[in-house]
């Protein structure tokens, strides 16, 4: 599950997808910036390292054109989702509620 996580975060990186953080665009407001920032934190320190080199969180207009944008967005969403949904897992096996 861990290698799936990385795939989906260095394809959704490699298709041009926009990582996202509290810094809304011009005529956004900050509160829809939260769900998918949350997302995006679930890849955990793939976030962090990506959020200190500045990749994928320029807003750049000829990034946003090409036609894999939003295929992109949606890898790194799911990217931190399907970290979340691990997590979750690996936590249910150690308590003892999944065998």
């Amino acid at each position: 599950m861990g290698g799936a996580v990385w795939l989906c975060f260095f394809i959704g990186l490699s298709m041009g997808g926009h990582m996202f953080d509290l810094n809304a665009p011009e005529g956004s407001s900050q509160i829809l910036q939260v769900p998918p920032m949350i997302a995006n934190l679930g890849t955990g320190a793939l976030y962090i390292i990506s959020w200190l080199l500045g990749h994928g969180f320029t807003d750049d207009p000829i990034q946003a054109a090409r036609a894999t944008y939003e295929y992109g967005n949606t890898f790194l969403l799911i990217a931190g989702l399907l970290n979340y949904l691990t997590m979750l897992d690996a936590f249910d096996i150690a308590a003892g509620r999944k065998s």
